[in-house]
């Protein structure tokens, strides 16, 4: 074997190791039997390609335990798919190594089937609570950046105080969840999806809804420059965006940046709209506060 593919054949190798260990640890987090099974399948093709390997290189590879941590973390904290589509992803260089020593030696062409074909099917069949009820959340996470970035900085610039900007968010931000998650409900119904329960559709917007207008306006709660708690706002903004454009880019296979580019010339073009706006309204109406 040529000697340029020895060390990218050992991370590989100690990459299927590691792998094995990571799906092994799910397997033991998982309830139902049947996701179980699939995770012990997935791991028995990490095992497979390890000894595959192991005969090339006649070496054998340790774990990365520090690698194995983070994706039990991730598993926990983001949901199974997410965890295993990522790591996937991750697997991407090894399959170039397979493919390209498959043009040379045959056997390796086992393994980049396995890669492409044989474990896509299998993630498949992994079916999350999260990703039925994904553009609920999509829904709610959005509108809420939308329109609650948007009247903040409306609210910021036409009232100058900090607690009547928060509450005024507060207040507007409640109302706003609890008529999209209507919405979602009246929606989610009329589509007659046997998949989808439109109470819990609804309850996925209304918390995600909820939950991203708390981030959004703790910081007038807590600063007295209503200028800095705007800016820490949009910095929170931005951050929830970048952390929610990966997660659907990772569990839909879709492109991040363009996801991340649409949800951040959004949010923050409506934003600066809405700031202009209260500046025109505390000038040509007088408002002082």
């Amino acid at each position: 074997m040529d000697t340029k593919f020895g060390g990218k054949l050992i991370s590989a190798q100690r990459f299927e190791r590691t792998e094995y260990f990571i799906l092994k640890h799910l397997v033991q987090r998982s309830k139902e039997q049947e996701t179980k099974q699939i995770l012990e399948k997935l791991a028995g093709y990490s095992d497979k390609h390890y000894n595959f390997l192991k005969n090339y290189t006649h070496k054998d590879a340790k774990e990365d335990n520090s690698l194995i941590l983070l994706f039990v973390i991730l598993a926990r904290a983001s949901g199974l798919t997410f965890c295993l589509k990522f790591l996937e992803r991750r697997e991407a260089k090894a399959v170039e190594i397979y493919r390209d020593l498959a043009k040379t030696i045959p056997e390796f062409k086992t393994l980049v089937k396995d890669e492409e074909e044989n474990e896509e099917d299998i993630l498949k069949q992994i079916d999350e609570d999260i990703l039925i009820y994904i553009s609920s959340v999509v829904l709610g996470l959005s509108d809420a950046l939308v329109e609650l970035t948007g009247a903040l900085a409306g609210f910021t610039l036409a009232m100058q105080n900090n607690r009547m900007i928060g509450s005024a968010g507060l207040i507007t931000g409640i109302a706003a969840a609890l008529s999209m998650s209507s919405s979602e409900y009246l929606s989610t119904k009329s589509e007659k999806n046997p998949s989808k329960n439109p109470v819990r559709a609804a309850i996925y917007t209304g918390i995600t809804y909820i939950l991203t207008v708390i981030l959004l306006i703790t910081p007038y709660f807590i600063s007295k420059n209503y200028l800095l708690s705007l800016s820490i706002t949009l910095v929170v903004a931005a951050l929830i965006i970048v952390i929610f454009s990966f997660y659907t880019s990772v569990t839909q296979n879709t492109s991040f940046i363009k996801r991340f580019g649409e949800n951040i010339l959004m949010s923050f073009g409506i934003a600066a709209v809405s700031f202009l706006i209260g500046y025109l309204v505390r000038t040509f109406l007088h408002i002082q506060i």
